[in-house]
């Protein structure tokens, strides 16, 4: 089974996550190959996605944004799983703000989306970035749980080895 692992990272962070998720996959057997969404031309050849984001501003970033659009229709007949990574976020499962995860992911019906929590290191953000984290009351260090990653990855291992 082929999978597309997509990630959006501003800061590395989501990336991090990306290949937590794309190691438990690859432990499971499954094939993953993993891009960033605006590197991406072609979708046709694969079983299933997992489409990450890091989320800025309670939005996921313009260029998983964009992928959602461009490649919409594939999306919609194949398995997709979805995650965010952020300091603030949505309960698992709960996809009630389009802006925040990407209006067209409503749309895609995804087998599951989860938010991670995320990493805060204020000397990697630029000036805009630092105001708005302080303005916003965001705390700095790293919130990520990577059992969990693992956990979220291997439930979706299961379900795709089941369907091979």
């Amino acid at each position: 089974m082929n999978i597309l692992l997509v990630s959006s990272s501003r800061h590395g962070s989501t990336d991090e996550v990306a290949d937590v998720i794309a190691e438990r996959l690859r432990e499971a057997g499954l094939t993953v190959e993993q891009a960033h969404p605006e590197d991406v031309t072609d979708v046709s050849g694969y079983d299933a996605f997992v489409i990450g984001s890091a989320i800025y501003m309670t939005h996921w970033t313009d260029e998983a944004v964009e992928f959602t659009w461009r490649f919409h229709d594939e999306l919609r007949e194949k398995p997709v799983w979805a995650f965010s990574v952020g300091l603030s976020g949505l309960p698992k499962g709960q996809i009630s703000d389009p802006h925040r995860i990407g209006p067209v992911l409503l749309n895609l019906d995804p087998e599951d989306h989860i938010t991670f929590p995320g990493r805060l290191d204020p000397s990697s953000l630029t000036l805009r970035e630092r105001t708005i984290a302080r303005m916003g009351g965001a705390s700095e260090g790293d919130f990520r749980d990577m059992d969990a990653v693992r956990d979220w990855a291997g439930a979706i291992a299961t379900t795709l080895t089941s369907l091979s």
